[in-house]
């Protein structure tokens, strides 16, 4: 129960928020914050998104979404009728009573956070808050980035602003209210979307806590609150880090599977008959995506600061990043049973997007695989139905049209995606050697075809 103290502070805000009248706001317009915000919208919610490409502020603005999650269909009428606008003048964020920031949390080179985007977010807002001014932080990070890293952003931005106002300075807590809520966006997902997927909240201070599940109640179906940012930020890694240390497990059976002459893909059908205790996970050629490739390492970062080393999350991204190398050696090995070397070889790679019946390419492993095929001087091509364009490193790989033609011409198909709308019979009809990394074909569909 939140003290009298704390129910008094954001009183204004509050009022706002149960009676509808509340301007939410949005830095980042990508597959978080444009779904996000049409959400916001629907529920009746004026919503204005901030961003810092003015190609997509015109793209919102004239009603055509680039996210395949938000139909154009959806977005039009919505801006239409003055519910969403979208601006580059992040001095507008002074409408805002809610401004919710999801932009990217890259790592480095060396594998350590990138908060670069998360700070210029902040402090591009900051000097033109309110009081009674709710923000809450959607980019996956590491525990304790929400209170480190943005609350003194916040509070040092603000001062300048509320001195103007006559008011008094920004303090979280008091009159400025902050709190981390991961985003759980799920790509391509037709099931569990922005509005219906549970929505976890913590605050810096439990007002802050109860103002932040107010917020998302405007809009979304089910607030989950916990105790405080960090028990937040951390829920959202235990999640990728959960995947991410399972799927590692099955590609390193994967491989020793493959000496034992073993099926992995049958062992796994068979396990996961078992009613409970087991859930199955995939073998694949590497990760993929903007969140389990990449949040586990947050969390391995941090953790060097408590004298701490996660085993666990280091050991399976280890795994994980050798499996693109490993299917690199499975293609040289398959064309070496029929006599022929992979420099100069012909390979079909069919799939490019992370997963399937997406056009999303944010950390696909095609991207690594096709970079260390590159390397052994083969003739590439791909087909991906919703990929057109294949450009990485200012390099470019030729599109194709998946015909019977180019099937036969090639010397070996590699499956990397396992997208539902490719005529997987045509092609094992076709070609004359196929290396399955998702096990799109069935067991029976000829010797040519090699599971990974």
């Amino acid at each position: 129960m939140s003290s009298g103290k704390d129910t008094v502070a954001g009183a204004g805000l509050e009022r706002k928020l149960r009676e509808g009248t509340a301007v939410f706001g949005v830095v980042g317009l990508g597959y978080v914050g444009l779904p996000l915000a049409v959400e916001m919208a629907k529920a009746g919610n004026r919503a204005i998104g901030f961003e810092v490409l003015q190609n997509r502020a015109d793209e919102v603005n004239a009603g055509r979404s680039y996210i395949a999650d938000v139909p154009s269909a959806e977005l039009s009428p919505l801006v239409d009728a003055g519910l969403i606008q979208a601006t580059c003048d992040f001095s507008r964020a002074a409408e805002c009573d809610c401004i919710a920031i999801c932009v990217p949390t890259p790592l480095d080179a060396m594998k350590e956070p990138d908060v670069s985007y998360m700070v210029a977010a902040t402090e591009s807002i900051a000097p033109h808050l309110s009081p009674d001014t709710l923000v809450t932080l959607e980019s996956t990070t590491y525990p304790g980035t929400t209170e480190e890293v943005l609350l003194p952003l916040l509070q040092a931005g603000g001062t300048e602003n509320t001195a103007a106002q006559g008011a008094l300075p920004l303090r979280v807590g008091e009159n400025l209210f902050l709190a981390f809520s991961p985003e759980r966006v799920d790509p391509g997902n037709t099931t569990w979307q922005t509005k219906n997927t549970p929505k976890v909240v913590g605050g810096v201070t439990p007002r802050c806590t109860e103002l932040a599940r107010l917020f998302y109640e405007r809009f979304l179906e089910q607030i989950v609150p916990v105790s405080s940012t960090r028990a937040a930020e951390m829920s959202k890694l235990l999640e990728n880090i959960f995947r991410c240390v399972n799927i590692a497990l099955v590609n390193e059976l994967l491989q020793l599977c493959e000496r034992m002459q073993i099926d992995l893909w049958e062992v796994i059908d068979a396990a996961k008959t078992k009613p409970f205790g087991f859930m199955p996970f995939y073998p694949g050629p590497g990760l993929g995506g903007h969140c389990i490739p990449l949040d586990p390492f947050y969390l391995s970062w941090k953790a060097r600061e408590f004298d701490f080393r996660t085993e666990f999350i280091e050991l399976s991204g280890r795994v994980n990043e050798n499996m693109p190398y490993y299917v690199v050696d499975r293609v040289m090995s398959a064309l070496n049973t029929q006599g022929k070397a992979l420099r100069g070889a012909r390979v079909l790679v069919l799939g490019v997007a992370y997963k399937p019946d997406i056009d999303d390419m944010r950390e696909s492993p095609a991207i690594k695989v096709i970079t260390l095929l590159k390397q052994k001087d083969p003739v590439i091509v791909f087909h991906d139905p919703y990929v057109s364009r294949y450009i990485q490193d200012g390099e470019s790989v030729e599109p194709v049209a998946l015909t019977a033609d180019e099937v036969r011409a090639a010397d070996v198909v590699l499956v990397l995606t396992a997208h539902s709308n490719v005529d997987y019979a045509m092609v094992a009809r076709e070609a004359k050697l196929v290396l399955d990394t998702r096990n799109v074909f069935a067991p029976d569909a000829g010797a040519h075809i090699i599971k990974l």
